[in-house]
């Protein structure tokens, strides 16, 4: 039965539970015993197995059919919660206590969620790492998870809950999929409210989701937004083949498994073609650096005056590159991204989907760097949803997948034509 409820897709677990064949607490039990078995990944800053298993007795005390009836996730610990300590991977904020839940914390609570505890983040959702390590790595072998949602990508990895939230300023939800081998979705900038959430870079900073297969993270983001996503099968895409202008940076391992997801979409029909992108748009990775710094260098005033000392060298150090942006260039960078925004859209004129890099490569060894957004950096900035599909594996095992792209506001496309490609990369 327990194999049952951790493999179990996220719709199927909410049903049974609504429908009282199933409880709450057995789910919760389940998804706690692997939280307790893999503890060695570090996937959590705060879990309790006796708060998980009162808000389960909680659910089934309750009763009635709920879109995520006693499903169990896992919630970025950059992310306010009421009842769990919330130290936005900082030392400043050690025994942080909020008042009140994040807007998509509650919103997940109302539908029947589980809150399971709170996972690693990087220091702020910048580039300091936690101690999370990438369950995916072979015995005896460290590699990052990624960041800077580390621990949410680890916790689904390893079958600790099916979903986790997490939030992507520069590549924090599709990196980390990509190098823990699960889904991670993007949605389009702004669908998911960021309210009770510590901004790094408010005008980049998205909510998403990490999970165990497209389906999953389709329900659980269009139950917060009340968007209708579920994947559906698609006639006539058109996919166009999208290099980056930083095609360079992509490894031999990346550059297969981009062929590999070509091929698949070939295979089921799809009509495939190069994507071909302005001149301009080899600026967008600088622009979107230039905004986050600046931002953070604002939004991080408070600390930079009273508790600076509580910084990592990092962190300091992007502040300070932040306070010496000037605000002409701010604005210059941001007169870019709105530019080659209309730019894409005309692009979508012809395509539905684009298929693009994830990662360089593979999970970089050790712990000490979460490793490059170069190929999501773009996308944060433009705001298009994304979705990270792992399809293969690297020379060394370590998973390896495709970046699936869709047009401002058109992320039920986008999760169909994604959906269309995990199934036919997973088919036997």
């Amino acid at each position: 039965m327990d194999r049952d409820i951790v493999h179990s897709p996220v719709r199927e677990l909410a049903r049974r539970v609504s429908s009282g064949s199933l409880s709450a607490v057995d789910v919760a039990s389940a998804f706690a015993e692997r939280v307790e078995a893999r503890a060695s990944v570090h996937a959590w800053a705060y879990f309790d197995r006796e708060a998980v298993m009162s808000q389960a007795r909680a659910i089934d005390a309750r009763g009635g059919v709920l879109p995520l009836a006693g499903v169990p996730i896992g919630v970025k610990d950059l992310m306010d919660t009421f009842d769990m300590p919330t130290a936005y991977g900082s030392p400043i904020y050690a025994g942080h206590a909020p008042s009140r839940d994040a807007a998509c914390v509650a919103q997940s609570r109302r539908l029947g969620a589980v809150v399971m505890g709170k996972t690693t983040t990087t220091e702020f959702a910048a580039f300091q790492p936690g101690p999370t390590s990438n369950p995916r790595s072979p015995a005896g072998v460290l590699h990052t998870p990624g960041g800077s949602s580390s621990g949410s990508a680890a916790a689904v990895a390893a079958g600790m809950v099916p979903l986790a939230l997490g939030t992507q300023t520069a590549g924090s939800i599709v990196r980390p999929a990509a190098f823990c081998g699960v889904v991670g979705y993007k949605p389009t900038l702004g669908m998911i409210s960021g309210v009770g959430i510590k901004a790094l870079a408010p005008s980049l900073d998205t909510v998403g989701v990490l999970a165990r297969r497209v389906e999953d993270a389709a329900w659980f983001v269009a139950a917060l937004t009340r968007w209708t996503l579920d994947p559906q099968p698609l006639q006539g895409l058109r996919v166009g083949v999208c290099h980056t202008p930083y095609w360079d940076f992509a490894d031999a391992d990346t550059r297969r498994v981009l062929e590999e997801g070509i091929r698949h979409f070939e295979r089921m029909g799809a009509r495939v073609s190069d994507a071909v992108l302005p001149a301009a748009s080899g600026g967008l990775n600088e622009a979107q650096v230039m905004i986050m710094n600046y931002e953070a260098a604002a939004a991080f005033e408070a600390e930079s005056r009273s508790e600076a000392g509580g910084f990592s060298s990092s962190f300091a150090h992007l502040l300070g590159q932040g306070a010496r942006v000037a605000g002409e260039s701010y604005a210059q960078a941001r007169r870019l991204a709105a530019s080659l925004r209309g730019d894409l859209a005309r692009v979508f004129g012809s395509f539905d989907v684009l298929l693009a890099p994830s990662t360089p490569g593979e999970a970089p060894r050790g712990l000490e760097f979460t490793g490059d957004p170069v190929f999501n950096r773009m996308w944060s900035l433009l705001g298009n949803p994304c979705v990270h599909v792992p399809i293969g594996a690297g020379a060394t095992g370590m998973p390896v997948g495709v970046t699936v792209v869709g047009a401002l506001h058109e992320d039920a496309r986008m999760l169909s034509a994604a959906w269309m490609l995990e199934r036919v990369a997973l088919a036997p």
